[in-house]
């Protein structure tokens, strides 16, 4: 029997959830939850969410999340800021951003990325906010003594058709497909 043929819809799954931290000039911030959001560029640094009108800022902080994390983040997704302190009913701290004024970034996630909007992209249901990436913050726990970063061992949260998931485990490494065989060292054999 063939696959199924289903209406037009979105199926890319699965996806990074974050929770997004904004505030208004008044300085009053909001957490939301996003699992529409991607890389659009490496340079210059872009990133992308996209989200209902009514919910958006133009100062943005992307903020990854993990599996310890997991409730805070579903919390962030399904309450309203405009009914309840997302901040405090999630236990979650706000820090200050090193470039954005106003927006803060949450200090509990291993990765912050403060971004400015440069455009909206009015889309239907949702719109797509494209950002310039500002600053990223890394917490230092998951750098290793070379200093490279090692996020997996946060364990990220992903998103996938309703279910929020661990990233499970290691299946390679960029490029493994290809990579050629280390040859053994040792004396050649006569």
């Amino acid at each position: 029997m063939g696959k199924q043929v289903w209406k037009a819809g979105n199926m890319v799954y699965p996806l990074p959830a974050v929770r997004v931290s904004t505030a208004d000039k008044a300085r009053k911030s909001n957490i939301l939850t996003i699992a529409w959001t991607g890389t659009i560029c490496t340079n210059p640094a872009m990133v992308y969410i996209s989200v209902r009108p009514e919910r958006y800022s133009y100062h943005i902080v992307i903020n990854l999340t993990t599996e310890q994390l997991a409730k805070a983040t579903d919390y962030c997704g399904v309450r309203s800021g405009k009914d309840v302190d997302k901040w405090k009913e999630a236990h979650l701290t706000p820090a200050k951003a090193e470039k954005l004024q106003y927006a803060p970034v949450i200090e509990e996630c291993p990765v912050n990325i403060e971004c400015k909007v440069t455009e909206v992209k009015k889309l239907g249901s949702h719109h797509m906010f494209l950002a310039d990436v500002l600053a990223v913050h890394a917490d230092p726990q998951y750098m290793d003594e070379k200093k490279k970063f090692h996020l997996n061992d946060a364990k990220p949260l992903v998103y996938s058709h309703g279910e929020y998931l661990g990233i499970g485990k290691k299946l390679g490494t960029f490029g493994y497909s290809v990579k050629k065989k280390k040859k053994k060292s040792g004396k050649k054999k006569q």
